[in-house]
């Protein structure tokens, strides 16, 4: 059963709180329940992380990095690196080595927002951009992976 990856940033432990106005009522365990309940229908499985540090989420990206003669820890990655998406050349750094598809998702469309946001060190690397859509912008993300598995 091919396993995804699905890394989120700085703050999203508070989804539900957090600015509900810019980011919806609902909670990261209510995303990560879509997330799960929709690679099950398409015979996958998500592993969900959430992280403040941005180390702690390079060396997550590194572990899907796969290691001479072994088979791919993950079948792609889907990252919702939050404020790090803006200011991180070690996330970009660590996702360029990866080989796997790497789907980068936001809750609102950071190009409405503050123009610091508007600059993203993820995008150049992925394969897609999902932005605005709210929770259901994961569920497209892994909707689109599993039409490319």
């Amino acid at each position: 059963m091919k396993k995804i990856l699905i890394l989120n940033g700085p703050n999203l432990n508070f989804l539900g709180t957090r600015e509900p106005e810019i980011y919806g009522h609902g909670t990261l365990a209510d995303i990560e329940k879509l997330c799960a309940d929709t690679a099950v229908q398409h015979d996958m499985k998500v592993d969900c992380r959430q992280s403040n540090h941005e180390g702690e989420l390079v060396t997550w990206i590194q572990e899907a990095i796969t290691a001479e003669n072994k088979e791919p820890q993950f079948a792609a990655l889907i990252i919702n690196a939050a404020a790090y998406t803006h200011t991180s050349v070690a996330i970009h750094d660590s996702l360029k080595m990866l080989s796997c598809p790497i789907i980068e998702v936001h809750l609102s469309d950071p190009d409405t927002r503050e123009k610091f946001r508007h600059t993203s060190y993820i995008s150049p690397l992925a394969q897609n951009v999902i932005k605005g859509k709210g929770a259901d912008g994961y569920r497209q993300a892994i909707e689109e992976i599993a039409k490319e598995l």
